[in-house]
């Protein structure tokens, strides 16, 4: 396999053809309304889609119903291992590399329009024939959904005080010719706090979307406070990832910039003032589904964006994925797990090995930490690991503690050490009425009378770990160590 430079969704794409087992694409016509995303829930969806599902390959769609000579590509992220081939690294040393990224940022540069690959072809919203639901062939994920929705779109807006930018992703929903609804859910990210502050001053927020991009650019932009505050513009990770500048091109009907080799890009103004209720086309009472895999209540007032322009590449593709998916995953949990390690090593020095935020969490509500206990002193400080984790990312709900010798990524494992190192009267700790995630159906009052508000609930730390001084008495049977490939050279 020759070794590609992956700086856009077509490189990317290139690369995963070479790879056996991790892209198929199919020329059948498929409806973009809830049957696409049908096909790939068996493919190679995985997280928390319902079963039957799995890890599998990613996929290109070549022929859209509605939507002639539109491609939509799902599931890029959709697998730990192919996350690792994008990103060129061993997929259990992701977190520490996405670590590296932030601490060594490398800034976004500027280039001039007439070299942007985004702009090669440009829509006007003052062109009559102009709607964004012809243009941009946007799936919806089951037949329940408001309507057709954008889920990976890189949102780039900036401070209207300070000029300082951020880039993050939002659940999207096309509502009309021009007009997008957008989903900014309260404190969590920065582009609602830019557009607060644009409509106490009655003014719209210019903001482009930027659809089909780097792999690099969709998992940097998942980074949250306290690791990216306030100020830092995640595509400086995305750029210390790949080891050279994201470029930005200024866009053609806003103040605002974009990402200059995205497949499509949207530019507009989120309105102030403005609502829309997120399903009024539909009525259905849904919006989409979310990482926790169930369809999240559609949301009776939400901004919208309208719509300026929408710019190309020739022969675009579509990038989408399903909410509950492995993809969520990959891009939620991986710089979550790189955030807690850039806390935890602060703390503990040398005793923090790894940190896996599992799929069956969406990548938000577990986390597994293994730590390795190095002297006496040590016993104890892996609840309080725990604790910090919980401090500074108010999404987890459970933390698993493991030893250095249980594999932290193989849940399989995981739950071996909690049968066989874990008593529940003594490895428990609970801790009641603190802020989780509002998408938990279970952090509601309605499934407790203890819980006061909605997204006030209990989190649970599950200490696995083997006492200091009970160490001899839980050491694994050892094998003998071999090369496999000896045997099955085919195989390994």
């Amino acid at each position: 396999m020759s070794k590609n430079k992956v700086n856009d969704l077509r490189s990317a794409l290139e690369l995963l053809r070479q790879i056996p087992g991790q892209l198929v694409q199919t020329d059948v016509e498929v409806d973009p309304e809830a049957e696409l995303s049908g096909v790939y829930r068996h493919v190679g969806a995985g997280g928390t889609v319902e079963r039957p599902t799995r890890k599998g390959p990613a996929m290109i769609f070549n022929n859209i119903k509605g939507h002639p000579g539109a491609r939509v590509a799902i599931g890029l992220l959709a697998s730990r291992e192919r996350v690792g081939y994008l990103l060129d690294c061993d997929p259990k040393r992701l977190g520490f590399i996405l670590k590296e990224s932030v601490t060594h940022p490398l800034p976004p540069v500027v280039i001039p329009n007439e070299k942007a690959k985004c702009q090669e072809v440009v829509y006007r919203a003052s062109d009559p024939d102009f709607d964004v639901r012809k243009l941009l062939p946007a799936p919806t994920n089951t037949p329940e959904d408001a309507g057709p929705y954008i889920t990976m779109g890189m949102c780039y807006a900036s401070n209207p005080e300070t000029g300082e930018s951020d880039v993050t992703i939002h659940r999207m929903c096309l509502q009309s010719r021009d007009e997008i609804s957008i989903f900014l859910q309260p404190g969590a990210r920065h582009i609602g706090y830019f557009r607060e502050l644009a409509e106490a001053r009655g003014e719209a927020l210019p903001i482009s979307v930027s659809i089909g991009v780097d792999p690099a650019i969709s998992i940097a932009s998942c980074f949250e406070p306290p690791t990216t505050p306030l100020g830092y513009d995640e595509l400086q990770a995305a750029g210390a990832l790949r080891g050279e500048p994201v470029e930005l091109v200024q866009c053609l009907t806003i103040n605002e910039r974009a990402i200059a080799n995205a497949e499509y890009v949207i530019e507009g103004e989120i309105l102030p003032h403005v609502r829309v209720a997120e399903d009024q086309n539909t009525h259905t009472g849904k919006a989409m589904p979310e990482f926790p895999g169930y369809t999240g209540p559609a949301n009776p007032e939400l901004p919208i964006i309208k719509v300026k322009a929408i710019t190309t590449r020739r022969n675009p593709i579509m990038q989408t994925c399903i909410g509950p998916s492995e993809e969520h995953v990959s891009m939620a949990g991986i710089p979550t797990e790189a955030s807690i390690l850039v806390l935890l090593e602060k703390m503990y020095p040398g005793k923090i090995r790894n940190v896996y935020c599992a799929s069956s969490g969406g990548g938000k509500y577990i986390a597994v930490i293994q730590f390795q206990k190095k002297v006496p002193s040590d016993e104890g400080r892996q609840r309080q690991a725990a604790l910090l984790a919980f401090a500074s990312f108010a999404e987890l709900k459970h933390v698993f503690l493991v030893d250095e010798d249980v594999d932290c990524f193989d849940m399989e494992d995981v739950l071996w050490a909690m049968t066989t190192r874990f008593q529940a009267d003594r490895d428990l700790i609970l801790i009641p009425g603190v802020q989780c995630h509002p998408l938990d159906p279970s952090n509601q009052p309605e499934y407790s009378p203890l819980i006061r508000a909605k997204g006030n609930a209990c989190k649970a730390i599950f200490d696995c770990t083997v006492p200091w001084d009970q160490k001899d008495r839980f050491v694994r049977a050892k094998f003998k160590e071999v090369d496999p490939k000896h045997w099955l050279p085919d195989l390994f």
